[in-house]
């Protein structure tokens, strides 16, 4: 399945670029950088933050984030965080009963 913002939801993320476009924390707003691990609540982002290359967690559930798709022109895509709220291998399986599909 090709990485589109339709499929964005159901793909790995670790490796995309992402920014925090809303959260109901204001300092975590405008965080960016590449996604380096995710859990079932979190995001960890890797960026830069006040001059220091640092890796922030960043809970899914009250957050909107904006990932950057590669490809012949770079698309923003938003995602609101409680969609992506699962264990990472069970949101991007393609089979079964998952909520997913």
């Amino acid at each position: 399945m090709p990485l589109t913002p339709e499929t964005l939801p159901r793909h790995e993320l670790i490796g995309l670029p992402v920014r925090v476009a809303a959260a109901s924390n204001p300092d975590l707003v405008g965080i960016a950088g590449e996604v380096v691990m995710e859990t079932t609540r979190t995001l960890s982002i890797e960026g830069s933050v006040s001059g220091t290359e640092r890796v922030l967690q960043v809970p899914k559930a009250d957050a909107t984030f904006e990932f950057d798709i590669p490809g012949g022109d770079t698309r923003v895509v938003t995602v609101e965080g409680e969609r992506l709220c699962s264990r990472p291998a069970r949101r991007t399986e393609r089979t079964g009963d998952s909520k997913w599909r």
